[in-house]
């Protein structure tokens, strides 16, 4: 077989995979757009971040869901990955309180199943639009007991802030004792070795209390609201 024919039978196979490619972009767009649309009425809302291994009798579950139901009655939609574990928990608490329970699903070949206590349920393909949806919308992240995912998250939203990508807004952490050995190793690694800045760290407050969570987040409001202003809403088109 010559060299030509074999150029040619390799492009006969790379075409269709080039026009897949192609079409895919615009099953991204439509999630973008659906997501966006969906998502437009739930402001003010939060983030609840955690890990789907968790079991219902967890103390870290029954704390998510205590946190999620205080935050659902002062006025916030609760955003989760709307999966199991923490995830639930924060939909449940959110679901029987006064304002809107947001599930954020994600199709998985394991591991991921929908929780059923949700008021808005939407379904990604893609891990990034996903992860998009709760930035764009969030007032606050409070990140639980997780693992790589949940650190995938809590690092792109400190990401996010320090860049300058979107707004600043409280990133909180529950349970220190969970938390506080990445927070020293910040501190002794990542500033010593210059690189992050010591102020970087003020990003980051670390809670262990539902009513810390919630006195953190108006504590930051206070002044300015929690609607964005000009500015902030034209650094989101940016995100």
């Amino acid at each position: 077989m010559s060299l030509q024919t074999k150029l040619g039978d390799a492009l006969s196979l790379e075409k269709p995979w080039s026009a897949r490619e192609s079409w895919r972009v615009f099953g991204i767009m439509a999630e973008f757009v659906e997501g966006t649309e969906r998502l437009e009425c739930i402001q003010p809302a939060v983030s609840i971040f955690g890990s789907a291994r968790t079991h219902p009798d967890h103390p870290y579950y029954i704390l998510t869901e205590a946190i999620a139901r205080q935050l659902s009655d002062a006025g916030f939609s609760v955003i989760s990955g709307g999966g199991p574990g923490i995830m639930e928990a924060a939909n449940k608490g959110a679901f029987y309180g006064k304002s809107p329970s947001i599930g954020l699903n994600i199709q998985l070949p394991h591991e991921q199943r929908h929780n059923t206590y949700q008021d808005i349920s939407q379904t990604f393909h893609h891990f990034f639009a996903r992860k998009y949806m709760f930035v764009k919308f969030a007032t606050a992240y409070v990140v639980m007991p997780g693992g790589f995912g949940t650190l995938d998250e809590l690092m792109e939203a400190l990401t996010l802030v320090q860049t300058g990508k979107t707004r600043k807004m409280p990133i909180i952490l529950v349970c220190s004792d969970f938390w506080q050995g990445m927070i020293t190793w910040f501190r002794q690694v990542l500033v010593q070795e210059g690189c992050i800045s010591p102020e970087d760290m003020d990003l980051i407050q670390i809670v262990d209390e539902p009513d810390q969570v919630i006195d953190a987040i108006f504590r930051y409001y206070e002044t300015s609201g929690f609607e964005p202003s000009a500015a902030e809403q034209n650094m989101q088109l940016n995100l």
